[in-house]
């Protein structure tokens, strides 16, 4: 008897601890802890670097650099103003561009998704083009044949055709983009309208 006694005891005393276990607000957890990145999520995007418009950042910002560094190499000038206004020109490049490199192969442009990214580079790509071609055009013409203003204009021309060629692309891939985004919109719009007029031939005293 008293072995049943205790038997029972014990059986009691477990299930009452498994009652205020189930009962605690700390359980244990099966589910694996994820260990957070240091980085917060940023990892290189190889593939990005390896495309056509990564290739094409990573040439528009060496070229803009090399053509700033030409540049800066004249010490003297008469007039001065093309030549500030290369300098301006390349060096703003060089910044703008390097940083759109550093954000899409960081893929930091997704943690923004409210902004167009696509027209963002439409815009600076097409601007660049721009610039590089006016500001050379005028360091042409008060070029006074020194070596440092030849490699400018050169590496400045280079500049603009690479700037070009990204704008070319960079407007096929927001073109596309806004078609992809018009599709979906356009399908809901035609079943929604299929759906109404439905409804409205099943009920014609709605009509």
């Amino acid at each position: 008897m008293r072995n049943t006694e205790e038997a029972e005891g014990s059986d009691g005393e477990a299930s009452n601890t498994m009652i205020s276990g189930a009962n605690s607000p700390y359980q244990p957890t099966t589910e694996p802890v994820q260990a957070r990145s240091v980085w917060g999520g940023i990892r290189c995007d190889v593939d990005y670097l390896q495309s056509y418009f990564g290739i094409l950042k990573a040439i528009e910002v060496v070229l803009s650099l090399i053509a700033f560094i030409c540049i800066e190499t004249i010490m003297m000038c008469s007039p001065c103003s093309g030549v500030y206004f290369f300098e301006f020109v390349s060096c703003t490049a060089f910044v703008v561009t390097g940083a759109l490199l550093v954000i899409f192969s960081l893929s930091l442009h997704t943690k923004v998704p409210h902004i167009n990214w696509n027209l963002t580079d439409l815009a600076n790509t097409a601007a660049s083009t721009f610039l590089f071609s006016l500001s050379s055009l005028v360091l042409v013409c008060i070029n006074h044949n020194s070596g440092a203003e030849i490699a400018a204009v050169i590496f400045g021309f280079l500049a603009a055709g690479v700037y070009a060629l990204n704008t070319f692309l960079a407007l096929r891939r927001w073109r596309r983009g806004n078609g992809t985004q018009r599709a979906p919109q356009s399908s809901e719009y035609t079943r929604a309208r299929t759906a109404s007029r439905g409804e409205m031939e099943a009920r014609p005293e709605l009509a």
